[in-house]
């Protein structure tokens, strides 16, 4: 199956939940990422600003910032970098979605742990997103080496994607 009939039936898949169940499960997802050792021993941790067929993280924002150093990804042309969250100095920006408004992005290195949305996954961390390759070219610079986690809603699990030598896997997938 070709990866665009694959986000058109993860779509639907995603569109059937409820309300209630999507909330529920962004709960559980992100109760397992603070769990996660690699999560609890990092300093630096990047986020997402959720769409509304994504886990929601905005709860899970609230509760880390002050406690963790906690950086976004911001969209600047073609490229992704990440910036320090505030949730004072949030923007609509690229595609709709809230971005950090800050002057100096983090550099890749210093990021210990990295939670990523995407369309689907599979159990051993293949990752599909939306098919503008931000996360790919971002999680394949030379001075990136922290863990990596992809959210999903349970339904956005497949049993295999598409391999392209351009994609990047997730160390770590967590649905719920």
């Amino acid at each position: 199956m070709e990866k665009r009939e694959i986000r058109v039936q993860v779509r639907h898949r995603i569109a059937s939940l409820s309300e209630e169940q999507r909330e529920q499960a962004s709960r559980l997802i992100f109760e397992q990422v603070a769990s996660l050792p690699d999560f609890v021993g990092a300093r630096v941790v990047a986020l997402f600003s959720s769409l509304p067929d994504e886990p929601c993280s905005q709860q899970f924002l609230q509760e880390w910032h002050g406690r963790k150093r906690i950086v976004l990804p911001r969209v600047e042309g073609d490229v992704m970098n990440f910036y320090d969250y505030s949730p004072k100095q949030m923007q609509s920006g690229a595609f709709g979605i809230d971005e950090p408004q800050g002057d100096t992005p983090c550099p890749p290195e210093e990021i210990e742990l990295m939670v990523v949305p995407g369309v689907a996954f599979t159990l051993d961390g293949k990752r599909m997103g939306r098919g503008k390759g931000f996360y790919d070219k971002y999680l394949s610079q030379s001075g990136f080496r922290a863990t990596t986690v992809g959210v999903c809603f349970a339904v956005q699990m497949v049993d295999n994607l598409p391999d392209e030598p351009h994609d990047q896997r997730v160390d770590i997938v967590v649905n719920g």
